[in-house]
Formats: C-alpha cells, sequence, structure tokens
C-alpha cells in the first residue's frame, strides 16, 4: 500500500501559553484549505485558552478550483465512489491526529473535531469510526457519508453538534435532518441549529453554540 501523504496548515497555540490542555482539528471545505477556518480559532480560543487549534491543508487539488484543496472527489458523485475517497480521506486524517496528539502528550478525550460542508462531513466520518471517543463534534453546513456501512463500522459515539443554514445552495438543508435521524438511531447523542435565511455559510449564532458546545465537553 502507498504511504498516506502528509498533512499540515496553519496553527494557533494556545492563547494561556504552556503545553496545550486541548486539540481542535479543523476540517475546511471543498475547494477552500487551512486557511479559511483558522480565522475562527480566535473566537472559540477566549473560551478554551488552553487549546491548539490546528486547520491542515486537505491532501489534493481541487478538482475545479486548482487554488483550493479537497479531502475527496466529487467528480463521480456515486455513493460507493464518494465512501471509497472518504474512507481514504479518513486515515489521512486519523494519522494527522495521532501525531498531533501525540506530540501534545494529549488522549482523544481531550480532541474537537470541527468541519465545514466536506470537512464536517470528514470530521464525522473520522470521529465515529476512531478506537477512541474524543471530546465532541462539531459540524457546520455537511452531512453524513458512509451511512450505509456506519452501523457496521461504528466504534464509539462522542457527542455532536451540527447547524446548517436553510438557505444553503450547496449542500441540502435536509442534511441536518437526515444526519441527526441516522445518528440518534444509532445511540449517537446530536444537538443541532437551524440557521434561518443562512446559505453554505456559518453564522454568528452556530459559532457561539460551537463554542458553548467545545467548553461543555472539554471544560472552561
Amino acid at each position: 500500500m502507498d504511504p498516506l501523504p502528509e498533512i499540515s496548515g496553519p496553527v494557533r497555540p494556545p492563547t494561556a501559553g504552556g503545553a496545550p490542555g486541548a486539540l481542535v482539528v479543523l476540517l475546511h471545505g471543498w475547494g477552500a484549505d487551512g486557511n479559511d477556518l483558522i480565522g475562527l480559532a480566535p473566537e472559540w480560543a477566549r473560551l478554551v485558552p488552553g487549546a491548539r487549534f490546528v486547520s491542515p491543508h486537505a491532501p489534493y487539488v481541487c478538482d475545479e478550483n486548482p487554488m483550493g484543496r479537497q479531502w475527496f472527489s466529487f467528480a463521480d458523485r456515486d455513493p460507493r465512489a464518494i465512501a471509497e475517497g472518504a474512507e481514504h480521506a479518513g486515515r489521512i486524517i486519523d494519522a494527522f491526529v495521532d501525531a498531533e496528539l501525540a506530540a501534545a502528550g494529549l488522549g482523544d478525550e481531550r480532541l474537537v473535531l470541527i468541519g465545514f460542508s466536506q470537512g464536517a462531513m470528514m470530521a464525522l466520518y473520522v470521529a465515529l469510526r476512531r478506537e477512541r471517543t474524543c471530546a465532541a463534534v462539531i459540524g457546520y453546513s455537511g452531512a453524513l457519508i458512509g451511512g450505509e456501512t456506519l452501523p457496521a463500522e461504528l466504534r464509539v459515539k462522542p457527542p455532536v453538534f451540527l447547524a446548517h443554514g436553510d438557505a444553503d445552495p450547496m449542500v441540502p438543508f435536509d442534511s441536518l435532518a437526515t444526519t441527526v435521524e441516522a445518528l440518534g438511531a444509532l445511540g449517537v447523542a446530536v444537538r443541532w441549529h437551524a440557521a434561518r435565511g443562512v446559505g453554505h455559510a456559518i453564522d454568528a449564532e452556530g459559532i457561539a453554540l460551537g463554542g458553548e458546545f467545545m467548553v461543555n465537553a472539554l471544560g472552561p
């Protein structure tokens, strides 16, 4: 098997200084890069000043935007092709998270995975299949991929917060209800926020609710 590509991206160290007490991994959307989500770190760092924030660039050049990156291709919309792409990307993210946790001397119980759009899809995909439960998963404007095989592949049940704009033209708003229902049927605790009038974006209320969810999972 070919070696997995290594990924990296912008980092915001703990504002409290010293060694990190938590690791927050931000997974960007399709066609963006790690610089897109690291801008959220200052807002959340006020709530969890001991956290290290890292926003890796996805490993592949975006199919339709050569200036951006993608976790997997959407060129083939067949669910099996997307699931295969997510599985491969999941192994890359797992390796990255394992290395970051080891470097920080932390366990999965101090890990928060956050994603937007395709990054939210990957945050859910990875977190539910890791060997150990992370502190929380926060997903914005995403969807559940690999849902057909999830009952057999589910290893852990971390708490999940999902937010989605009801005017999203990119990822259908119905994906929120579908994901909440599917995860609930598997015993995964989910909180959710419907952002009224919001398109394919993260609104201020969603940021605030995500921060609250993170604090409850990690402690102040």
